[in-house]
């Protein structure tokens, strides 16, 4: 269940520094022979993109990696050229530590945004991470609990796939996220590893596929971060014909990758800031699947919701409300809602329904809201949570 479950991967996290709390900080994940492998990436699509973001981008333009170097306590971002060589300077730090070059490491932050990054525990703590650089579900724990900002819980998953002529590949994989969450995608770092024996041009693909129906379906508070990253690691190790861009193989790794990549999803929704309810909305009959997505991330990206859904209260006026704002098409007249399969809005107005039975089930944690357009077979599902004093309180300041 971690970042390690694929053979020939590494990973280390230890306490640096960066953070004043003296809580982990500083994370690796390495191929265990220290050769560069096919990698790609999926980044935020905010415009105000960090230092990390950046160099990543830039070391990933041969699409190969050999190692990813993580901070938690800090984010690099709006630090402009003083960034930029910061980040450059990590990723020559875990180059020198481990021996390869360092156009071979990629590196992300998360943290604090408009704050130099201090240095001085940096080069002092990723010589000391690489040494402590190993194989196993320890040490991949070790690294997931390094990423942590407001995140309670380490978060990891694993999956594995038959590709059809008898070779199954695994996928490991680690993230952080407890808020700023909104596609695309949300305030958060993933790093995947893969046996897989996959080309740049293919894993990119299937990476993008991965991502859409989970990080990219994950709403906390419409914010989008600066240093969004979602990064996969291809070793080959798993042997046979290379996969390509289409057919069965191709897609037994578009499963693996969105499984794990769900998982992870899943478990940030779950550890949002504050949060009492963790809701799962699914918009069915509408002209297409974009046009689904469209109007499923509008209901979650509602305020108005998300407080209703803290008050317990299954108002369906304000659901119907932002479907019909969100730009998909609908004839309100249509539109059919129901709250944990309780029939509360049919062909947009009120339906007669259990409302003891539909009360109840409110007052537990998981939600699911499904609304029905009645306007074509697109399908889209979304992740999000209730809008709670505590998540103010945790975000009135500098979060």
């Amino acid at each position: 269940m971690s970042v390690t479950a694929v053979e020939g991967f590494e990973a280390a996290g230890i306490a640096s520094g960066i953070k004043p709390s003296g809580n982990p900080d500083l994370a690796i994940v390495a191929t265990a022979d220290r050769r560069s492998v096919t990698a790609a990436g999926v980044f935020t699509t905010n415009l105000a993109q960090a230092a990390p973001v950046q160099v990543t981008r830039a070391h990933l333009a041969d699409g190969r990696a050999a190692a990813v170097i993580l901070s938690s306590g800090n984010a690099n971002a709006a630090t402009g050229d003083a960034g930029r060589a910061d980040a450059l300077r990590m990723c020559t730090l875990a180059a020198e530590g481990i021996g390869v070059a360092a156009h071979d490491v990629l590196v992300c932050s998360t943290g604090l945004i408009g704050i130099p990054m201090p240095m001085a525990p940096v080069e002092s703590g990723v010589p000391a991470l690489c040494a402590e650089l190993a194989p196993g579900p320890e040490a991949g724990l070790r690294a997931a609990t390094a990423l942590m900002t407001t995140d309670t819980v380490a978060k990891q998953s694993r999956a594995d796939a038959d590709l059809g002529d008898g070779r199954h590949i695994h996928v490991g994989g680690m993230a952080k996220g407890a808020a700023m969450l909104q596609p695309a995608m949300a305030t958060m770092l993933a790093v995947l590893t893969t046996d897989a024996v996959v080309g740049p041009d293919a894993l990119h693909s299937a990476l993008e596929r991965a991502v859409q129906d989970s990080f990219n379906a994950l709403i906390v508070d419409a914010c989008t971060s600066t240093n969004d990253t979602v990064l996969v690691l291809a070793n080959g190790a798993s042997g046979g014909p290379e996969i390509g861009t289409s057919g069965h193989a191709y897609h037994a790794l578009v499963e693996a990758l969105s499984t794990v990549c769900d998982d992870l999803a899943h478990q940030m929704a779950a550890d949002a800031e504050g949060a009492t309810k963790l809701a799962t909305l699914t918009v069915r009959g509408a002209r297409s699947g974009d046009e689904a997505r469209r109007a499923a991330r509008a209901v979650a990206a509602s305020q108005l919701v998300q407080c209703s859904l803290y008050g317990q209260d299954p108002y369906w006026g304000r659901v119907l409300s932002e479907l019909g704002a969100s730009g998909a098409f609908l004839d309100p007249e249509r539109v059919d809602i129901t709250y944990n399969g309780v029939t509360v809005c049919r062909h947009g107005i009120a339906a007669i329904h259990d409302e003891t039975a539909l009360r109840e089930s409110m007052t537990r944690r998981d939600i699911e809201i499904v609304c029905h357009l009645h306007a074509g077979r697109g399908e889209a599902t979304v992740r999000f949570t209730d809008l709670t004093h505590a998540y103010v309180d945790e975000n009135m300041g500098t979060s």
